[in-house]
């Protein structure tokens, strides 16, 4: 047999996961937020530090897709300052991530996403203006620092970045400009950091090349779904999404 195919879960598994990775494809064409959705059905099938390595592949297979649809609409500016200011957050990250549980980091990711939500909708319901707020190179920072810690120990940093999109007013198809290239290449950075830590297994390995097709799948269908929604749905689906986000991190 090969090993790799004997490294596969169970069937009945494996069946949850791919769903979970149809959702990722989802999160990266069309609803963000969802993905964090599958990183807990991951974590629930795998070990919780190999799960993340797993999702992480997944993650980059539905990146190249949304980069080669959405290219076009990145606004290069906003890439250059946020960039930077994931540095710090992935090496808190990969350092918490070799030392500290699992959960416990999880549950406070959690309840970082869901009071950010709901501070959003507050915001949205008293007609505030949040864009030069969230403009500011220290909201910048403190969103970019989180992005990368975020991602790096829950694979949770999109309902981080969505929150900091929709406080700029960023529109559909640019926000999705942005998102693709900016979690294409946070997500390459992160794969040197997931190998130090030994996490790319026969096991992920394997779970991630037969799931794969699935995410594009997924991807696919996001493509679809956002031509036929305005930006305004868009906005309230993404931030939905995101306050769902946070239900699984939290349990």
């Amino acid at each position: 047999m090969d090993p790799l195919l004997d490294a596969l879960p169970a069937a009945g598994e494996l069946a949850v996961l791919a769903v979970a990775a149809v959702l990722i494809g989802l999160a990266k064409t069309a609803v963000g937020g969802l993905a964090s959705i599958s990183v807990a059905a991951f974590a629930a099938v795998l070990p919780a530090r190999e799960s993340t390595a797993a999702v992480l592949l997944l993650l980059l297979v539905g990146d190249v897709y949304a980069v080669r649809h959405y290219r076009q609409h990145a606004d290069v500016t906003l890439l250059r300052r946020l960039l930077p200011a994931v540095v710090p957050g992935v090496l808190l990250g990969t350092l918490l991530l070799a030392t500290v549980e699992d959960q416990v980091l999880r549950r406070l990711i959690g309840t970082l996403l869901l009071l950010l939500a709901v501070l959003q909708v507050l915001l949205w319901r008293r007609g505030s203006r949040t864009e030069g707020t969230a403009a500011r190179p220290v909201a910048t920072w403190a969103t970019g620092t989180a992005i990368g810690f975020t991602t790096m120990v829950a694979n949770a940093g999109g309902p981080v970045m969505t929150l900091y999109l929709l406080a700029l007013g960023v529109g559909k198809l640019r926000f999705l400009g942005v998102t693709s290239w900016f979690f294409l290449l946070l997500n390459l950075a992160k794969v040197p950091f997931s190998l130090a830590l030994g996490l790319f297994t026969t096991v992920v390995l394997a779970t991630a090349a037969v799931l794969w097709p699935g995410v594009l799948l997924g991807a696919w269908l996001g493509t679809r779904i956002v031509r036929r929604i305005s930006d305004r749905q868009f906005e309230v689906a993404v931030l939905a999404a995101s306050t769902l986000a946070a239900v699984p991190l939290l349990l």
